[in-house]
């Protein structure tokens, strides 16, 4: 499973990230590809960027025959986007749209499709109005994932979920995403939350006892802690909301580890059908404000910096970034 947020620091740069849950890893490293990138399309698609115009894209994924396939990446605009596990709800088209303006995405190639074409997400929601997500591979190797995305820049976030009835776009104001339910129902649950508090609870008259509470925190009393999509989706709406906003790059960055950190799975808690254990692989943040990627990994946990800056983006096949 996984948890995404998306906030702004003082100046309304966006900061975006992510956790990575599962039990193995697929030997993924972060990922750019320069605009020059003759990346192979699943579908023809004339409305996409030519090289000339094309983002610069970076993020964590793997490559193969020449596809990046990333789990999350954010782009030289600073739009970003994450692929999030929606295994029981994801309603994939089976086939191409043959409308004269459709556009036509396979599901694995969506973030990258959309860090490379777009500048901002009012052009993503354009898009979105003809846009069919297609079940369709980039390999036999690699069967279809199923996934639902967050997509974020400086002014907010959108959910999108390609669902039983169709293609779904849901404007996310709490700005996080986590897996099943669908976002729908997750908003909503939100409403069974609404007494929690950061403040810690006045005293308590019953008849002649006073009860005192035995220190800050108390507030949270009843926010859920196990590892579920609902729960994690709850803990990281109310951690992320209550946050200060912050001023600087390091402590935008502290405050996305640390909000992801609240939701990070431990070894031995989320066990599988098969005996194995669920843990968080990744933590990864994007700053639009630097263009830099961040990443830590379970058995790492020290933070790694991947500036944009740093990149030669001048060949045209995708490569794995040098760290900082």
């Amino acid at each position: 499973m996984c948890t995404g947020i998306r906030f702004t620091s003082t100046s309304g740069s966006m900061y975006f990230g992510r956790n990575l849950d599962w039990t193995q890893g697929y030997g993924e490293r972060v990922v750019v590809t320069p605009p020059a990138a003759e990346v192979p399309a699943a579908f023809d698609r004339p409305s996409d960027l030519d090289s000339a115009h094309a983002h610069t894209v970076i993020g964590m994924g793997i490559v193969a025959g020449g596809v990046p396939l990333y789990f999350d990446c954010g782009n030289d605009a600073g739009l970003a986007v994450a692929g999030l596990n929606f295994p029981q709800s994801a309603r994939y088209a089976a086939h191409a749209c043959s409308q004269p303006d459709a556009v036509n995405v396979a599901a694995y190639e969506f973030p990258f499709w959309i860090a490379r074409n777009f500048s901002s997400l009012d052009e993503v929601r354009r898009a979105l109005s003809k846009t069919t997500v297609v079940a369709k591979p980039v390999s036999s190797d690699l069967p279809v994932a199923n996934l639902h995305w967050i997509v974020a820049d400086a002014t907010g976030s959108i959910v999108v979920e390609c669902l039983e009835d169709g293609l779904k776009v849901w404007e996310n104001d709490v700005d996080v995403l986590t897996n099943e339910p669908d976002f729908g129902w997750q908003r909503t649950n939100l409403r069974n939350y609404l007494v929690l508090t950061d403040a810690e609870p006045a005293t308590a008259t019953w008849d002649k006892a006073q009860l005192a509470p035995f220190g800050s925190g108390m507030g949270m009393q009843g926010i859920p802690g196990d590892y579920s999509g609902p729960a994690r989706f709850v803990k990281a709406a109310f951690v992320n909301s209550h946050y200060p906003v912050q001023e600087s790059e390091a402590a935008n960055v502290s405050r996305l580890f640390r909000t992801l950190g609240a939701v990070a799975v431990p070894m031995g808690a989320a066990r599988m059908a098969d005996g194995s254990s669920e843990i968080t692989l990744y933590t990864s943040c994007f700053s639009a404000e630097t263009l830099t990627y961040y990443h830590a990994t379970y058995d790492e946990p020290g933070i790694r910096a991947y500036p944009l800056s740093a990149c030669d983006v001048s060949g045209s096949e995708p490569f794995f970034a040098p760290a900082a």
